[in-house]
């Protein structure tokens, strides 16, 4: 979090939180009441700002006030560069502790930064990187992981810097519970709301 925002929370540290504004798509863009930001200066602001609190609710510090974020799939979205794994927010991802399959086929990975769904344009990455048995993976392959139930592995795994990470179907309404996030954050008892700003 950038310096101004926390001497803006230790300036004015009960302003009331907004819920219901802003929402993050499945590619990794921002938007507010369902219009895209577009400009440069905001989106970095908010990527700078983009925290998690201790009930795995995702929001945006806006120097004292807190904006809850709604999100369509994961708190991160991450996109392939070659072999480098980027966030939205413009982190370098060096860690994953884990890789889940959802009923779609999209995949969602448990990285040091936080949960996060990979973009779906860097689908031929991803398939050129998961394995069944260590061989090439087929069109089968994926088949029977799919119908494989939420919750249980599958005989795939995902090469990542020379390991073998195991690929778990987990369906996409289970990944909250699973890693610890909220789709869509709620004002919690005794906290302060921004008046006429909720659904």
């Amino acid at each position: 979090m950038q310096p101004w925002a926390l001497k803006a929370m230790q300036r004015w540290p009960n302003v009331p939180a907004l819920f219901g504004w802003l929402c993050l798509d499945r590619r990794g863009r921002w938007l507010i009441k369902d219009e895209l930001i577009t400009r440069p200066q905001i989106i970095d602001t908010i990527n700078a700002n983009y925290e998690c609190d201790e009930h795995g609710r995702w929001y945006f510090q806006n120097g004292p006030q807190r904006g809850f974020m709604q999100l369509a799939y994961a708190p991160l979205v991450v996109h392939a560069d070659h072999d480098a794994l980027t966030t939205h927010t413009q982190q370098r991802v060096t860690r994953i502790d884990a890789v889940y399959l959802d009923e779609e086929g999209s995949l969602l990975l448990a990285t040091e930064h936080g949960p996060a769904g990979l973009i779906d344009t860097d689908l031929d990455w991803a398939l050129s990187c998961m394995r069944h048995a260590r061989a090439p993976l087929q069109t089968e392959d994926i088949t029977a992981a799919l119908e494989i139930p939420s919750g249980q592995p599958t005989a795939l795994t995902f090469a990542w810097q020379g390991e073998a990470l195991p690929i778990t179907r987990l369906d996409k309404a289970a990944h909250p519970q699973r890693l610890k996030f909220v789709r869509d954050p709620q004002p919690r008892d005794g906290e302060r709301v921004a008046s006429g700003v909720q659904d």
